[in-house]
């Protein structure tokens, strides 16, 4: 059906539903443009979410990534970002190809209705013009009628009446004559403008108009064709992303089928795994006549190890460790910012993969080296045949300078193999009869002998209890101080000073209380003399006498280029 035909007297309805078309663009925009803000809303959440559960550097949850189930969770975590990177291009497509389209298409609409309708108020007000015209001619002709009558009658009257003259009945007489010529040329007049209007009425209504109202026909149906297309797009947009989002579900799926709860509990054992062997039969200790009774520590006593229990008045007693010296030798460890370099504050077992993975780092430096000296011997070579192409000796420093690393890290790896040696001859066999303590316990035990007996009544607290725990840490002082390692590791006199590997700022202040820390003020610049090892704590250098260790996360590094590289 054409608007032309069907609708030729409704020009207002028209322009009411073109206007609700329009109106109905811009509200399903301005749906989409919401749409689109939720999509970015989303995705921005779900990224946080992702980065929130992230393991934080050096951090609690960064170790426990061995295990199957947390590197699950954190592939499960980036495949989240992932995902929320799709639905950032959902929020991309639908402004650019929806929101930025009908935007434009709207200024385009709105230009073409306006015209459109322009045309037909000129068109109507051109045949209202014209009826105007019309109407006054009709009237004019009428009253000109009128007139003529009025002019005959009165001729009339006065030829027949005896007493007019014959002059005044001659004027009477044209006088007629004169209204009757002005109606009919007004008749003339009033039918030409009555022919015209009809012609102009016939044009406007079957040509002008039909033209007209057949272009708002089209150009709503486009509009409407238009809407179908965006609607479409909306669907696409998100059909596009969903290969990628299922790539993004197969990937957690995959994540969740790799947990392996036998490889996870394997890793606890090879994680905690100490390397000692469980203690053996305690011995009998005669307290009888004729028997010297010392409060003395024996190899097989658990007076250290288990702590005695005496009743406290409560009826309750106090339990000690089964190996206080270990937990609180690493205690001191952490204290002091860093364990020693041979880590022997670690268990037997600990301490020989800490050391292994130590030689295999040293190995691959070692072997990066060789290969850049290779390869600058190499070019030695090629300079020597070619001396156009560079100077051969400038080569020499730097050869000598890898040959020198080389032998350091060499003599580096000696040192830790000789302790590795030493931990894997400890270590016990599966066949060896079991010992009551490891070599540094019994140490421990004949060093704190004379210390647990002057510390005895020290013990006793006021309600009478008896207290374990300030014995084992009397004893582990004594018992470090008395250890080779100890001295080493803090013997500041024979040891070598450290070269810078690059600068640090402090971003916060530290407060170093503890021995081998130092004390730092925020914003303050000083020298990285040891990277961090995994521990949290990062060696640095105010000035020739003034060095320690702060916490990593205190501080921003900037490590020298050739450090990075190596």
């Amino acid at each position: 059906m054409s608007w032309g035909s069907e609708l030729w007297d409704q020009f207002d309805n028209l322009e009411k539903h073109t206007q609700s078309g329009i109106e109905f663009v811009e509200r399903y925009s301005k749906f989409v443009k919401e749409r689109s803000e939720i999509e970015i809303s989303y995705a921005k959440q779900i990224r946080n979410l992702s980065k929130k559960y992230q393991p934080k550097k050096n951090s609690r949850e960064e170790e426990e990534n061995k295990y199957t189930s947390c590197r699950a969770f954190l592939s499960t975590l980036n495949e989240l970002n992932d995902y929320a990177g799709q639905h950032e291009v959902i929020a991309e497509n639908l402004t650019s190809q929806i929101i930025t389209e009908l935007s434009r298409y709207l200024t385009e609409l709105k230009a073409e209705r306006k015209s459109h309708f322009h045309d037909g108020r000129k068109a109507q007000q051109q045949i209202e013009s014209l009826w105007k015209q019309l109407e006054s001619s009709k009237r004019r002709f009428e009253r000109d009628c009128k007139e003529a009558d009025r002019a005959q009658q009165y001729f009339e009257r006065m030829d027949a009446d005896i007493n007019v003259t014959k002059a005044d009945v001659e004027k009477a007489r044209q006088q007629a004559q004169m209204r009757h010529q002005i109606a009919a040329d007004s008749k003339t007049e009033y039918s030409n403008y009555l022919t015209k209007f009809n012609q102009e009425q016939n044009e406007h209504y079957y040509t002008l108009i039909p033209n007209i109202f057949q272009k708002l026909q089209e150009m709503e149906e486009r509009r409407i064709e238009r809407v179908g297309v965006s609607m479409k797009t909306y669907a696409e947009v998100d059909r596009e992303v969903l290969p990628i989002v299922g790539k993004c579900l197969d990937g957690m799926t995959k994540a969740a089928e790799s947990i392996e709860p036998k490889t996870d509990s394997k890793q606890v054992v090879e994680s905690y795994k100490s390397g000692f062997e469980p203690p053996g039969d305690v011995e009998f200790e005669d307290y009888g006549p004729g028997q010297t009774m010392k409060r003395t520590v024996s190899e097989t006593s658990l007076s250290n190890s288990r702590g005695e229990a005496k009743e406290r008045p409560g009826g309750g007693k106090s339990k000690g460790k089964l190996w206080p010296f270990i937990k609180n030798k690493n205690k001191l460890s952490l204290k002091l910012g860093s364990g020693p370099e041979d880590f022997s504050h670690l268990p037997p077992e600990q301490r020989r993969k800490k050391l292994q993975a130590k030689i295999d780092d040293i190995n691959k430096d070692i072997q990066k080296e060789m290969d850049q000296k290779d390869a600058l011997t190499k070019m030695k070579g090629v300079y020597e045949k070619n001396p156009q192409m560079g100077d051969p000796a400038s080569v020499d420093p730097r050869l000598v300078e890898m040959a020198m690393n080389i032998e350091k890290l060499q003599s580096e790896v000696q040192k830790f193999e000789g302790w590795l040696a030493e931990v894997e001859g400890r270590l016990p066999s599966r066949s060896d009869p079991p010992r009551r303590q490891s070599g540094l316990y019994e140490s421990q035990n004949s060093n704190s002998t004379m210390v647990d007996n002057n510390c005895a009544q020290d013990r006793e607290s006021p309600d009478g209890s008896y207290t374990e725990e300030q014995s084992s840490e009397t004893q582990v002082k004594v018992a470090i101080a008395n250890t080779p390692e100890f001295d080493d590791e803090f013997d500041d006199g024979d040891e070598e000073t450290l070269p810078t590997i690059g600068t640090c700022k402090a971003v916060y202040s530290f407060e170093g209380h503890n021995e081998g820390t130092i004390s730092v003020t925020e914003g303050e610049l000083l020298f990285v003399i040891e990277q961090d090892k995994g521990d949290g704590w990062t060696r640095v250098r105010r000035n020739e006498e003034e060095e320690g260790y702060v916490p990593t996360s205190y501080v921003e590094v900037f490590l020298e280029t050739n450090t990075k590289d190596s």
